[in-house]
């Protein structure tokens, strides 16, 4: 009550404090809407870059990057926005986590995802004539395992998204987890055939899918966090990585 007290008799005391925090608020919001436009960078890219002879039924992303396709240096440029906007939405996850221990793990692991990005310049993958050719590389090999580390954080991320709110964030990460292994065990049985060149109707499909589930996952996330801010609420805390309310 005495605080109270102090702060009717003197505002313009507290006038600097409302400012920073409103200013803080704000930078929060436009991290956690970096989410958003990072989310539908990544969709427009893997809907609309293409070049003469590419499909995006039957070929994969990573086609577009891959050396010797036309489409490389534009994906690349564009991928270096998305690494930034992906990594300004993971600090905005984690600062907005407060005591929620499952959400700041979210933002830790979106951080890494960002940072993940700066290496992918340093793992090309070469055109499927080639690698059936046997002309596969190191980098190629870097390409595989950096796919992997990359599948991994997007499990993890929505695993312990899935732990940091409600029933129905939760429901809705594991529906999205399904649909990943449903889809990535199905691209992962058309891999072997990319690297023969041979015939892949669907990998393209496929592979896309599973990319465009984990990009909605995020944006849904962002869209809470946004709207929490604005009602005023906090993120719930939890007492473990479990989900338990506090």
């Amino acid at each position: 009550m005495a605080e109270h007290g102090v702060a009717a008799a003197s505002p313009s005391r507290n006038a600097a404090p409302q400012v920073v925090s409103g200013g803080r608020r704000m930078a929060e919001t436009v991290l956690l809407v970096c989410g958003i436009l990072a989310s539908l960078l990544y969709i427009a890219m893997i809907a609309v870059i293409r070049y003469d002879g590419y499909s995006l039924l039957s070929q994969v992303p990573s086609e577009l990057t891959a050396i010797g396709a036309p489409t490389r240096t534009l994906w690349f440029w564009l991928a270096w926005v998305y690494t930034a906007l992906v990594i300004a939405f993971g600090w905005g996850v984690w600062k907005s986590a407060g005591g929620n221990r499952p959400l700041r793990v979210v933002g830790g692991l979106i951080l890494a995802s960002g940072f993940l990005g700066f290496l992918w310049p340093f793992a090309p993958m070469h055109q499927r004539g080639v690698l059936a050719a046997g002309g596969g590389t190191l980098g190629d090999a870097m390409h595989v395992v950096l796919g992997f580390v990359t599948v991994l954080l997007f499990l993890l991320t929505v695993g312990f998204g899935a732990a940091a709110f409600g029933k129905r964030f939760r429901l809705y990460s594991i529906a999205t987890i399904v649909i990943a292994f449903v889809f990535g065990a199905l691209t992962g049985l058309d891999s072997p055939r990319l690297s023969a060149n041979l015939l892949t109707p669907y990998i393209g499909l496929w592979e896309r899918i599973n990319i465009g589930v984990y990009m909605i996952w995020l944006v849904v996330l962002a869209v809470t966090l946004l709207r929490q801010r604005e009602t005023g609420t906090l993120p719930p805390a939890r007492a473990s990585l479990t989900g338990a309310a506090v």
